[in-house]
């Protein structure tokens, strides 16, 4: 599966996607990383597995339909199959994703529904949630509302704060998302108009990622 992804930052979640497929452990090809920073520290690390790059500043468009319309226009042009969203952290254009609809997968910090947007683990705390985790979804025109494909979680823990919660969880992120990603890429996950198909059959509730591995439904 040729795979384009797109960041914003540091490239955590890049860099166990690029260590995974050197481990032989995720069948795709990297076509492209893209970003809206030309500074992100994501794009060095593509640089240095050998990934093409492409660095977009918004600053140099009228507004963000234009941004994203010429984006993904380029992103097009690398072919791929599918579109990886690793910590990309920009409000995407209804026009510009329609044509990738069920294409498109995006890691958040919460175990959506709960928590869209930003500063998720500061929301959980605040909330009193005794558990906490990640979520790999489609990506839709709604601000993660996409349907969910898959969870992984943590504990609470007295004494918690948004930095050590950020901190435990990030190492199950990688793992979820290169987890999920290995099953989109064997064609064992799809979107079709009703929701998530896992193996052929509707996925009633997202995949329970335990012990580096995706589990029961």
């Amino acid at each position: 599966m040729r795979v384009a992804v797109l960041v914003s930052g540091r490239g955590s979640n890049l860099q166990a996607l690029i260590d995974a497929r050197d481990a032989g452990a995720l069948p795709v090809e990297f076509v492209l990383v893209a970003s809206d920073k030309p500074h992100a520290q994501a794009l060095r690390r593509a640089e240095d597995a050998g990934i093409a790059t492409l660095a977009l500043d918004p600053k140099g468009y009228a507004n963000r339909a234009a941004y994203d319309a010429d984006l993904f226009s380029r992103i097009a042009a690398a072919e791929p199959d599918l579109i990886v969203l690793a910590g990309f952290m920009r409000i995407l254009d209804a026009a510009a994703i329609a044509p990738w609809r069920g294409r498109m997968i995006n890691i958040h910090p919460s175990l959506l529904p709960k928590y869209p947007g930003l500063h998720t683990h500061a929301r959980a705390l605040e909330a009193g949630d005794r558990e906490h985790g990640a979520s790999v979804h489609f990506v839709t025109d709604e601000l993660d509302g996409g349907p969910v494909i898959a969870q992984a979680r943590i504990d609470m823990r007295d004494g918690d704060t948004p930095d050590s919660l950020a901190a435990r969880l990030l190492p199950r992120e990688h793992q979820l998302l290169v987890a999920t990603l290995s099953l989109v890429a064997a064609r064992r996950i799809a979107l079709d108009a009703d929701g998530v198909v896992f193996d052929g059959a509707p996925l009633v509730a997202p995949l329970r990622f335990d012990d580096c591995r995706i589990g029961d439904r």
